[in-house]
């Protein structure tokens, strides 16, 4: 199991929300960059990069720290938070980004869902971010009448190769993650799921990989120190 750094980007600063609330925001450093460094030094193999700016206003508005994060690092990088049309994803791929998460578009916009898992195969990732079930859009601050379930065999149908599977509630509380849904997520798709959100341990992490996702993203707790990121790695 891959074990997946999260850098969340608002208003060009490394930052974690707690459960996605924009007024619950602790900010963790002012230069994203020597942070996708140092998780690079300490074993990462992959970064999850999320312009929380982006996902509110419906366009990137961090890419400026996207570019220098892409260019200063020489592990892959995945992108999310206002990736809505075809020439975005163009965009972050043009900059080196490896994969692009479409999340609200997923919902809102299937065609275009449709054409970019046509267009650019593994480099898509649908982004599933659901709150008690129901999936929520628009930097999480809208909910649709869509589960998580149902979103996920709808985007299967239009040719999606990989899901992220973030359970909102427990983001950024350092709780636990929602085992049952990934569990249940994991016997409804065949193909691979990375799970994020309540990691605030190895043991979680150990508990994750016996389930069967294929990654976990980790964001605050590397930041508080209550996941060691390089002992993490070693034990998974």
């Amino acid at each position: 199991m891959e074990i997946i750094p999260a850098i969340d980007l608002r208003n060009g600063k490394c930052v974690r929300l707690y459960q996605g609330d924009y007024e619950k925001e602790t900010v963790f450093s002012d230069d994203p960059v020597s942070i996708a460094l140092r998780w690079q030094s300490e074993g990462a193999r992959r970064l999850h990069l999320v312009d929380l700016d982006g996902a509110a206003k419906g366009e990137l508005r961090n890419l400026d720290a996207i570019e220098k994060i892409v260019t200063a690092v020489d592990i892959p990088v995945q992108v999310g938070g206002g990736v809505r049309s075809l020439e975005t994803i163009e965009h972050l791929l043009n900059l080196g980004v490896g994969r692009a998460i479409l999340g609200t578009v997923a919902v809102e916009n299937p065609e275009l869902v449709d054409k970019a898992c046509r267009r650019y195969g593994e480099q898509i990732i649908i982004g599933i971010d659901a709150r008690d079930g129901w999936v929520a859009t628009r930097g999480w601050l809208q909910q649709s009448s869509t589960t998580a379930g149902e979103l996920a065999a709808r985007m299967i149908g239009l040719g999606a190769r990989r899901f992220i599977y973030t359970d909102i509630g427990r983001d950024g509380t350092l709780t636990s993650p929602n085992f049952e849904a990934v569990a249940e997520l994991l016997s409804q798709v065949s193909i691979p799921v990375i799970a994020a959100g309540g990691i605030s341990s190895v043991e979680h992490l150990t508990r994750l990989a016996k389930l069967g996702v294929e990654g976990a993203i980790v964001g605050r707790a590397i930041y508080t120190g209550d996941v060691k990121l390089t002992e993490a790695i070693r034990s998974v």
